[in-house]
């Protein structure tokens, strides 16, 4: 008798999330206290200044991130929320119509008239909310909403990718110091960038690219403006 051997899947879906927030997070807390620290390396005339700024922004940077995925995610989820329960009203008011609804779904995705019916039936039976919440609007437990998971994913990861480029303007030489950060950062964007692109299951060196390409130019804007506003000044 032939063994049956289950067939396991990890899909990088259940991934989209976090993962979203944790890369965004990342790259934003390295790119941006990267360039305001090379920026105000560029105008500053004392290495303490340059320190403070860089940890303003570390702290600044956390939190705001965290607030605005916070936000932005509880939108979203008070939307998914709306929408659920729109579907539990019409499963309770209309249930031949949301039964035909389903069915026609499945009937536009190939499946024959009278089996889309029958399988609609069968998964209402079992649970027509989560079959209406799946198959009609989309949303399932991979995907859904998570406001305190994305802000918490978004603060960390901002501070993590943060404490490169402050670290490097610690530990710097004065002369050195705007080199170093751009260097080093440089060197940061292009590891985070395929990490991201890897655990997404994407072609890892056009994240890479991407990454590094869009950190360099926003450093150097920001250093051209800290030299020029630092010569006004």
């Amino acid at each position: 008798m032939r063994a049956v051997h289950r067939h396991t899947e990890r899909h990088r879906v259940s991934r989209i999330g976090w993962l979203r927030a944790a890369v965004l997070g990342a790259n934003d807390g390295l790119v941006s206290t990267a360039s305001l620290i090379v920026g105000v390396a560029s105008a500053a005339k004392s290495p303490g200044e340059v320190v403070v700024a860089g940890v303003a922004a570390v702290v600044a940077g956390a939190m705001s991130m965290a607030a605005g995925e916070y936000v932005s995610v509880s939108s979203q989820a008070d939307t998914e929320k709306a929408e659920l329960a729109r579907e539990v009203a019409e499963l309770r008011d209309l249930p031949e119509a949301e039964h035909e609804e389903l069915a026609q779904i499945y009937i536009g995705r190939g499946v024959e008239p009278d089996t889309a019916r029958l399988v609609a039936t069968q998964l209402m039976a079992k649970d027509a909310l989560s079959a209406h919440a799946r198959d009609e609007l989309g949303l399932s437990d991979l995907t859904g909403a998570r406001p305190i998971l994305a802000a918490l994913s978004s603060a960390g990861s901002f501070a993590a990718g943060a404490v490169l480029p402050l670290v490097i303007a610690v530990s710097a030489p004065r002369a050195t110091l705007g080199v170093a950060v751009t260097v080093a950062s440089l060197c940061g964007l292009a590891v985070l960038g395929y990490v991201g692109a890897r655990a997404g299951d994407a072609p890892p060196w056009r994240g890479v690219v991407r990454v590094t390409l869009w950190g360099a130019v926003a450093m150097a804007v920001t250093a051209l403006i800290g030299r020029f506003v630092g010569a006004a000044i």
